[in-house]
């Protein structure tokens, strides 16, 4: 039996004690040496394990403070934060909080395993829940998040309501101790059966802005664009030869490109930036609640703007034709793709063209309709695209990594319901735009570097090594020989480039994205490890993303000369990353879970069909496959396997037939039938053939 150290056998004295006891008492009964129990009662009492009250010591039990993550069984973790271990609660203390209260609460030892009580909720995660409505004894309301271990009674009559109609609750009151929460009915949202609610419930789930404040729409209704009162102080480029590259469905234009052959045969590129800042004006009403909302959140059947609709789709948005403020990175490189020199100004320019990225491809590889009715796009197109592939060659040099995933479009009819499920081509068009605008940003944030201003950099950390060992191990299990170095962006751009062309290619570049740590804003320049860039901030999409603006705002003070106030502004930014990295988060959880849901929603009348797919996961209970045609996934349940009896080998990721020997492992194509699916979940139940 494993002996126990000198800080346990103390503990384990002062619990069983029944008053408190001095230093030499506790020496005397456990026999210890002066000096190891002055050492090990310092490291408990700073700890707070232990407690010295008029000079005497007694066991403290130790209070923490963190997030209730709960889980689908009725039991729940209490999430701490800062690498410290989730700790369990147990189903009776589950009752009395909601996911995401953040609350403090004593840890104790039950059955050798630490658990919490808790002791007070300090913050409540949410005031209304979206619920399914039980008529059982009563109206009752049953979550639809992940809230399902709580229900809630309601003090409202439901006698012509639906059993099973979805309603927003309004918490009347919080559970406590032998106390069920209780609710009233906020709005009827209809019965799932009956009309698509998926985006409706996300919007009300994730308590998502739907309608600007009357002041909002007070304060833009006396906007306008007052070319003549900003000519004085902007450089007029409106004879320019530019013109936008966006999305069919595109209706806020942020970019427009143009580009011209210098006498020396360098490459003169301007990446005009719509100058949202000139009429969102810091501390106004607008400007703060586009700062709450941080980003337009892109759902399928609909789009929640950061910025009313005639900042976004009008004032702001480069329209063909219309003369538009905004701000110009002007940029020069040489035929390696070096930055030669550059230059950053207010402009005011009129777009010649709206494209779409089909239409822009058209135009580079000759389409003779088009290039009839864009003539004088043709030359500049392809001259870009000749930059695009000197400043990809650079960027590959330099390290940088390329995930390129397989993306699908999903298609919803005018009642929301989902009607197709179309792979998404990323093409040379698109990659001009993105190259581009990553230059702009990245030219930006150096200049402000440079310039000694504070900046708010997009921020991309280098990986956690244990992630990385872990990502590796699967490799290794895909017959990856691991060749271990410093793990700089080359060391995965290699792993990704020896997967080419294989079957797991597209599994390898999700898996080695997985491994990766989330981009986020920081006032810190900790570089950009996925860009292998130094510097880098988001310059370029103002209308959608309010970091841009902020950066805007940054740029024009360094622009001016103006005096900051550095450490109010390093304040302020710390602050406005983590606001900002948190709403992205949740802008991207939301748009992700849409999708989800309504390929679900999609696969009903797929039911019993049989498809190709791709293990991507490998678990205790099962195979997690992605149905190729539609990029949608679903589990196959260990218990359907019934050739042999299979067991998990968890460190190479796969399951194996212990009679046969077969073996089930990630990257492996497999064929699939669609025999269920949960709606509520939004998971597809499959079937191996």
């Amino acid at each position: 039996m494993e002996e126990l150290s000198i800080e346990e056998r103390v503990l384990k004295l002062l619990k069983t004690a029944k008053k408190s006891l001095s230093f030499e008492e506790i020496m005397k009964k456990l026999g210890l040496e002066r000096k190891a129990l002055k050492k090990a009662l310092r490291n408990l009492r700073k700890s707070k394990r232990v407690l010295v009250e008029k000079g005497k010591y007694r066991w403290g039990e130790e209070v923490v403070t963190g997030k209730v993550l709960p889980y689908p069984a009725g039991f729940g973790f209490l999430q701490l934060g800062e690498g410290k271990k989730d700790v369990y609660i147990p189903p009776f203390e589950m009752a009395k909080v909601f996911g995401g209260d953040v609350v403090r609460a004593k840890v104790v030892e039950y059955k050798g395993k630490k658990e919490v009580r808790i002791l007070r909720v300090l913050k409540r995660a949410k005031k209304q829940l979206v619920c399914k409505l039980v008529k059982r004894k009563g109206c009752l309301a049953v979550p639809i998040d992940e809230n399902t271990h709580q229900t809630l009674h309601l003090e409202d009559e439901c006698g012509e309501i639906k059993d099973g109609t979805l309603i927003l609750v309004q918490i009347k009151r919080f559970p406590s101790e032998g106390s069920p929460p209780l609710g009233s009915i906020k709005k009827v949202l209809g019965h799932p059966e009956e009309k698509n609610l998926i985006i409706d419930v996300l919007v009300h789930k994730y308590s998502l802005p739907t309608e600007y404040p009357r002041e909002v729409l007070k304060e833009i209704e006396k906007l306008e664009i007052d070319i003549q009162g900003e000519l004085h102080r902007r450089r007029d480029l409106r004879d320019q030869m530019c013109f936008t590259i966006d999305p069919n469905k595109a209706k806020d234009f942020d970019d427009a490109v143009a580009i011209e052959k210098t006498p020396e045969g360098h490459y003169r590129l301007w990446v005009h930036i719509a100058d949202v800042s000139h009429f969102v004006k810091e501390g106004s009403a607008t400007d703060k609640e586009a700062f709450k909302r941080g980003f337009t959140f892109y759902l399928p059947d609909r789009t929640l703007h950061m910025l009313p609709e005639k900042l976004a789709g009008d004032l702001c948005s480069l329209r063909p034709m219309e003369d538009r403020f905004t701000l110009t990175c002007e940029m020069v490189f040489n035929s390696s793709g070096k930055l030669l020199q550059y230059d950053i100004y207010e402009s005011i320019i009129r777009s010649k063209a709206r494209l779409t990225y089909d239409e822009a491809l058209r135009l580079i590889v000759g389409d003779p309709a088009l290039e009839k009715r864009y003539p004088e796009l043709v030359e500049p197109l392809r001259l870009m695209e000749d930059l695009y592939r000197i400043l990809a060659r650079m960027r590959w040099d330099r390290g940088s990594i390329d995930f390129d995933l397989p993306e699908a479009e999903l298609i919803v009819d005018e009642y929301g319901e989902p009607v197709a499920v179309l792979p998404y081509e990323r093409h040379t068009a698109h990659r001009i735009i993105e190259q581009f605008m990553i230059s702009a940003n990245e030219t930006v944030a150096m200049h402000l570097e440079n310039m000694g201003y504070p900046c708010l950099f997009r921020v991309h950390e280098k990986p956690d090594p244990e992630r990385i060992e872990s990502l590796l191990e699967i490799l290794a299990g895909l017959g990856y020989k691991v060749r271990k170095g410093p793990l700089t962006p080359k060391f995965f751009q290699k792993i990704i480039e020896d997967f080419e062309g294989r079957s797991e290619e597209n599994l390898v570049r999700f898996l080695t994205l997985r491994s990766m740590k989330r981009a986020h804003y920081s006032p810190n320049n900790l570089g950009h490890f996925g860009l292998a860039s130094e510097s880098y901030a988001h310059f370029t999409s103002p209308i959608r993303r309010y970091p841009d603006l902020i950066v805007h705002r940054l740029l024009k003070k360094a622009l001016g000369g103006e005096e900051i106030e550095y450490e109010s502004t390093l304040s302020y930014l710390e602050m406005a990353g983590m606001h900002l990295s948190q709403q992205e988060r949740l802008a991207e959880d939301v748009e992700r879970e849409a999708i989800d849901r309504l390929k679900v929603r999609f696969m009903r009348s797929h039911l019993g069909e049989e498809f190709e797919g791709v293990v991507t996961g490998v678990v205790s209970f099962g195979l997690f496959v992605e149905i190729q045609e539609y990029l949608v996934e679903g589990l196959v349940n260990l218990s359907t396997l019934k050739d042999d009896h299979y067991v998990y080998d968890e460190p190479a990721h796969r399951l194996v037939g212990v009679r046969t020997g077969k073996v089930y492992r990630l990257g492996d194509r497999v064929k699939v039938k669609v025999v269920g699916l949960d709606e509520d979940r939004a998971r597809l139940e499959l079937l191996l053939l």
